[in-house]
């Protein structure tokens, strides 16, 4: 199996090349991969003691992050390598200053695998959530090299638990032990002989907890609220901003609202803009304006959605009337925010929670959002209710990152 396996990670590593010739990010995927193993000759030396991280792309890296926190507290002495498999994680977080190197992972066969091994040398290696690769995982099983899965998460549809799935079963054999979100991932997982592994938590609690002891001021923001009530829609797509726009063009004065889109390509960002009726400036045009004449403040940038959120009164999540569905609305919920979403979100474990006990609403259609954003408005205990359920399930489901430094401590 493993023979036919690399047969086809060999022939994948050439179509991405063809793909890379036609397609932007497949170009990132393909170039970032380059200098890979000359980055890691330059900046690991035979005597540095490391520890790896892999992340499949930002959501994963943020997950993380807490954990990296943590084990670089620990382990001082040792460097902190990050890896990613998307370029949509890799090209946001490259330049971050948690991590002494951070690379892309090179594609998963054997002659990458033994290389990129040796030059890291890692003596522990977490990988988040998931990604399972073979080539790596039986090298690090060859050597020895102790083996974490954190926030993992178990579906019955995934290879492991099918009939003809013993191959990725045997990589899962790697694991020292296994970190999981929840009971269904911990029950699967002993469904097919695992007893090494543990109810850890999302870290990803842990992470937006921790947000509300940084500094989330941003000046221009609290100059364009100008103490008025404000709805911020992050991470919204077309399909979400089609009813949006009706229901902004159509709203009170006295209410502003800040649009931070998925996509913020020009073309898509002024096609937005031309929508809608109220007076509206981007992020890239903010410069000498009176940001609080303003009714409409779209934000054409990334990396401050978070601090936005803060200077929220309402949040509107997008991307659930996509799939996979809903963004991350555990950092509006970290603030004791309303969220509103589409009605796309039974993938996520935290938003289904959150409509379930009421501090999230899921709508579908165009006169569901006007209802809700209205009642919303109109009544601030209501408001204020539905964001205090929001933080307290966020504070009350913190301290997964803790179980997992207390086990390496074992």
């Amino acid at each position: 199996m493993f023979f036919i396996y690399n047969f086809i990670s060999i022939i994948a590593s050439q179509i991405v090349k063809i793909l890379a010739l036609f397609s932007p990010k497949m170009k990132l995927f393909v170039d970032g991969r380059k200098d890979v193993f000359s980055t890691l000759q330059s900046k690991i030396n035979a005597s540095d003691k490391t520890i790896w991280f892999h992340a499949a792309s930002l959501g994963e890296y943020e997950q993380g992050l807490p954990v990296i926190e943590k084990v670089k507290i620990k382990y001082p002495s040792h460097k902190i390598i990050v890896t990613f498999f998307s370029p949509s994680g890799y090209e946001v977080r490259k330049n971050n200053t948690i991590a002494d190197v951070t690379v892309y992972l090179p594609l998963d066969t054997k002659s990458n695998a033994k290389r990129f091994i040796e030059l890291t040398h890692p003596e522990m290696v977490f990988f988040i959530k998931y990604e399972f690769w073979p080539n790596y995982l039986n090298e690090l099983k060859q050597r020895g090299i102790k083996t974490y899965l954190i926030s993992g998460i178990f579906r019955e549809n995934q290879m492991f638990f099918k009939w003809y799935g013993s191959f990725y079963r045997n990589a899962l054999k790697t694991f020292d032990y296994f970190f999981v979100q929840n009971e269904k991932s911990k029950k699967l997982i002993q469904s097919i002989g695992f007893t090494n592994v543990k109810i850890s938590g999302d870290t990803r609690f842990d992470r937006v907890v921790a947000i509300l002891e940084l500094n989330n001021s941003l000046d221009f923001i609290e100059e364009f609220k100008d103490k008025q009530t404000t709805i911020v829609i992050g991470s919204s797509w077309p399909k979400d901003e089609a009813l949006l726009v009706n229901y902004i063009n159509n709203s009170s004065e006295n209410v502003k609202f800040i649009i931070a889109p998925h996509n913020i390509k020009n073309e898509q960002i002024h096609e937005l803009k031309k929508s809608i009726s109220k007076k509206t400036i981007l992020f890239s045009e903010r410069e000498n304006q009176n940001l609080s004449e303003f009714n409409v403040f779209i934000i054409d940038t990334i990396g401050i959605l978070t601090k936005i959120y803060s200077y929220a009164d309402i949040a509107y999540v997008g991307g659930g009337f996509g799939n996979p569905g809903v963004h991350n609305i555990l950092e509006p919920a970290t603030f004791g925010l309303p969220i509103v979403i589409g009605p796309n979100y039974s993938h996520f474990a935290e938003a289904t929670a959150l409509v379930n006990i009421e501090g999230c609403i899921s709508i579908q259609n165009q006169t569901q959002l006007n209802e809700t954003f209205d009642l919303l408005l109109q009544n601030e205990d209501e408001r204020l209710e539905k964001g205090h359920i929001c933080s307290t399930f966020v504070q009350m489901n913190k301290g997964a990152t803790d179980k997992i430094i207390n086990h390496l401590n074992q």
